[in-house]
């Protein structure tokens, strides 16, 4: 969410005064005929009963420029507020309120890695991105803003002089540069790791990033895939990678290598200017996916059946934007004939099937960035023994209203210097770990600044990929397609109508080893002054792991492991693998005896809403004791009648008024309670433990080890809490807090009345917007079922409240033996305008866990067509 502050203070008054025909002069024209320079022949474009658009022409120029129009239609104010923040320049839309953004954005340089990747893609790919850029155009062809969107209505009332310019091709790459923001791994636990190593001890950082458990099944297993050997290039030279990092290294390492004060404030300076970027797809742990993929042997129809839901932050208008783009006459030349998710403001279809074969994604999430500790004097940065000039720009950010603002950025070789952009927050007397350069003393009064290495400044070719996605037949053109694919990496599924299934892995993934002896690379900020830790290369794509056609039948991908092997070295940082084990769980239940799987059940297995962490909490809530030092009987009894409806709870999150549902309400409130007393006296503000799928496994861990130090509450000065003492208390507190938030009647109570979803505007729907303006914009709330690391997963961040802040975007399940039997659902709708009928019509359903219809052969598509649309060329 952008915070504007007062940018719309007006806008109340603005809105309350604007006629039917001001909100509807931004409404598409969906019917008759519009001329649009450029094009070389007719283009169909058939939408059904939710406005979601099918197109039909005869080349690939004609397409592009044919989606670039109809999502500039539907979505024009969300791509121009993309391309703003991606470009560092949101301040010329929204003022001053931008500031903060645009100075970190500038400082990464999303946009000049942009206009430095569209040279080197294939002509194709160029040609595409320009002809798409041609009909947004030809859409904002003699429109003022008024007449693109409300959104510039309501800015209007203080960015007055706004003018509309006209879309580039670069615009769509910086779009991608987000994405992979967005979806990159490890950067916010590797600055955790940093701050905390002088608040506790490494035992402590050990426990609280605990190692996966290898009792949740990776997406490959060990028969499935083995390591290519490649000669050492992709070791991590780390033979415990995957073990945490902390249980190696030994305090006294970490206590040797002891940076300073200004090292703390560098790193604390770096969390909060990342934490200044919008998060337009979500941010960090938050964000995770679902897909999964059955054989023909195990599916209903004979063929394959690949199911999807990634999880992202939610918003209206949704993420995605449903679209089917189709040559009449597939031939060499137009081989497009494909549907399913697109991004406003990138042509193709990332996400969904064409007439060969069907993908999903999952964010892979390995760490492809690093920290890089820096030894700066004035403006030059220590190398080894000697000393080279940091490499500097300035940058002028226009501000609507206001004077320029001029920024100098300053980078090193690993990157840019993220420490310059915001100041650093005091966190004076602290200090973090730095490894010693060997026989140099460690410095005691050193001047350090913080830099950032990330693939996504580089140069890569994933719009390359979203193009060959788009037209592969097979698994050795989608593999081809995967390569390309360099960020976000992302586990990519595939069914095809030939029954086969597979896997891939792909990315750009960096090769380096660790700045401290026990732990893989990347677990902690690394000396820039040694090039010891330098990027080393990346790993091969042979070398990424992928399978076809796999023994079992089925492959489950939702952020879990990929494999068991320490090599090629990917992450340490993967979701813990309840999602994907109770999907598996799930499929293999279905398919006992002989039995099949259905579309119907795939879609019943996204809405599952079982917390397979649930079990092992209610244990040991069950078994302790709750009558504390000065409890009375009355107290006690009154807590018991909460305790209670954990007995028989199957651990279930419905949201309704069932007793399941009453009981997810009291778990999910201990579970918040507990998290609160066993972790947050001991951390920043910043880094209060949200409840995700790390905090289930090292609390599953810590259950066992009731000497730990986290089971001490550091703000009882005198008293040392046990294990068992916390487990009550938390239970007391969540009871007292229920009967506050819903009422003392236990049967009253609903995880839906606590877990609640507002569907937000980006920069409408904040709470500095006066609340007339929310209400036309935002919808909801919703009472949400699920939770984080729930097969539905509409999650919550227990440091902040039990509303949901992420949550699957979309959903869909492909039927390979008949696609037109396949279907698909969106967290909105197609249109961006307010008022329009399809910004939300298909919320209630997805609300709900229903899917709708997915037409794709021409003759389903034309059956379900509510209103045809001809661009035909002219103008």
């Amino acid at each position: 969410m952008l915070v504007l502050g007062g940018i719309v203070v007006v806008a109340a008054l603005v809105l309350s005064v604007v006629g039917v025909s001001l909100v509807r002069r931004s409404f598409p024209q969906t019917e008759g005929e519009i001329k649009v320079p450029g094009l070389d022949a007719r283009v169909d474009v058939l939408r059904d009963d939710r406005g979601i658009p099918q197109i039909y022409g005869d080349s690939l120029t004609d397409i592009a420029k044919a989606q670039g129009f109809v999502h500039a239609q539907d979505r024009f104010f969300e791509m121009d507020l993309r391309r703003h923040v991606t470009a560092g320049r949101l301040s010329e839309l929204v003022g001053e309120a931008g500031l903060e953004t645009d100075r970190v954005v500038r400082t990464m340089g999303w946009r000049r890695t942009a206009e430095a990747e569209l040279p080197t893609l294939d002509p194709q790919t160029r040609t595409t991105l320009q002809a798409y850029a041609d009909g947004v155009n030809a859409y904002l062809r003699g429109r003022s803003p008024s007449q693109a969107s409300l959104e510039y209505v309501v800015l209007g009332t203080t960015v007055s002089d706004y003018r509309i310019e006209k879309w580039t091709p670069a615009d769509s790459i910086a779009w991608l540069k987000a994405m992979a923001w967005d979806l990159r791994g490890d950067y916010a636990n590797e600055l955790a790791r940093a701050r905390l190593s002088t608040r506790v001890t490494s035992t402590q950082i050990a426990e609280l990033f605990p190692p996966y458990d290898a009792a949740n099944t990776p997406i490959l297993s060990a028969d499935q895939w083995q390591p290519k050997d490649t000669g050492g290039q992709v070791s991590s030279s780390i033979p415990a990678a995957l073990r945490s990092a902390a249980t190696a290294t030994s305090s006294r390492e970490v206590a040797d290598a002891l940076g300073t004060p200004s090292a703390q404030r560098a790193y604390a300076a770096v969390g909060r200017a990342l934490e200044a970027v919008p998060a337009l797809m979500g941010r960090g742990e938050d964000i995770g996916s679902n897909s999964w993929v059955i054989g023909p042997d195990k599916s209903a129809t004979g063929k394959p059946l690949l199911a999807n839901d990634p999880h992202l932050s939610p918003g209206i208008p949704g993420i995605w934007y449903q679209v089917g783009l189709h040559c009449r006459e597939k031939s060499e030349q137009c081989p497009l004939d494909v549907a399913g998710f697109s991004f406003s403001g990138v042509p193709g279809v990332v996400i969904g099937h064409n007439d060969k074969i069907a993908w999903g994604f999952t964010n892979l999430d390995p760490d492809v960035s690093d920290f890089y500790l820096e030894r700066v004097d004035g403006d030059r940065v220590q190398r080894g023994r000697t000393w080279e000039p940091l490499q500097t720009r300035r940058e002028v950010i226009k501000v609507a209203g206001k004077p320029d603002e001029t920024i100098t950025v300053r980078s090193t070789r690993h990157g840019p210097i993220m420490s310059d952009v915001l100041p650093a927050l005091d966190d004076a007397g602290e200090r973090s770990p730095v490894p010693q350069v060997e026989g140099q003393a460690p410095a005691t009064s050193q001047d350090y600044a913080v830099s950032m290495a990330w693939t996504g400044l580089q140069p890569g070719k994933t719009a390359d990929a979203i193009f060959a996605l788009n037209v592969a037949q097979d698994f050795t053109e989608f593999r081809q397609a995967a390569r390309l694919f360099a960020v976000p990496a992302q586990n990519l599924i595939y069914a095809d109508v030939d029954g086969h299934i597979g896997y891939q892995a792909p990315g750009q993934v960096p090769v380096r080893v660790s700045a401290f002896k026990g732990a893989p690379p990347g677990y902690w900020p690394a000396p820039g002054w040694d090039e010891t830790y330098d990027w080393q290369g990346y790993v091969p794509f042979e070398s990424m792991p992928s399978a076809l056609d796999p023994d079992e039948g089925f492959l489950v991908t939702a952020n879990q492991a990929v494999t068991s092997s320490p090599t090629p070295f990917l992450t340490t940082e993967w979701d813990y693998g309840y999602r994907s084990q109770r999907i598996r769980d799930r499929i293999e239940a279905a398919t006992q005896g002989g039995r099949t799987i259905t579309a119907a059940t795939m879609g019943q297995i996204q809405m599952d809403s079982r917390n397979q962490f649930a079990p092992v909490l209610v244990k040991a809530l069950l078994a302790v004791p709750l009558a504390g030092p000065d409890e009375s009987e009355d107290e006690v009894a009154f807590t018991r009648e909460a305790q209670d409806l954990l007995r028989d709870w199957d651990f279930t999150t419905p949201a309704d008024d069932s007793r399941a549902g009453a009981a997810a309400a009291y778990y999910n409130a201990v579970w918040a309670n507990l998290l609160r007393l066993l972790f947050d006296d001991e951390v920043p503000a910043d880094l209060q433990a949200d409840g995700n799928s790390r905090h289930m496994a090292a609390v599953t861990r810590l259950l066992e080890n009731p000497k730990s130090p986290w089971w001490d509450n550091r703000q009882t000065a005198g008293v040392t809490e046990s294990r068992d003492e916390i487990l009550r208390q938390a239970q007391v507190e969540a009871r007292l807090e229920l009967t506050r938030k819903i009422g003392k009647d236990v049967d009253d109570w609903r995880w839906g009345r606590l877990h609640t979803l507002e569907l937000t505007h980006q920069v409408m729907g904040g709470d500095a917007v006066p609340g007339i303006v929310r209400a036309i914009f935002n919808r909801g709330e919703f009472e949400m079922p699920g939770g984080s690391s729930i097969v539905n997963a509409n999650g919550w961040r227990a440091n902040l409240g039990y509303e949901t802040t992420w949550a699957p975007s979309m959903r869909m399940v492909v039927d390979v033996g008949s696609f037109d039997r396949s279907t698909w659902i969106n967290q909105t709708g197609a249109s961006g305008h307010v008022f329009n009928g399809h910004y939300d019509d298909q919320t209630e359903d997805w609300v709900e866990g229903r899917q709708q219809p997915w037409p794709f052969t021409e003759k389903a598509v034309r059956e379900a067509t509510d209103e045809e649309l001809a661009l035909v060329p002219g103008g």
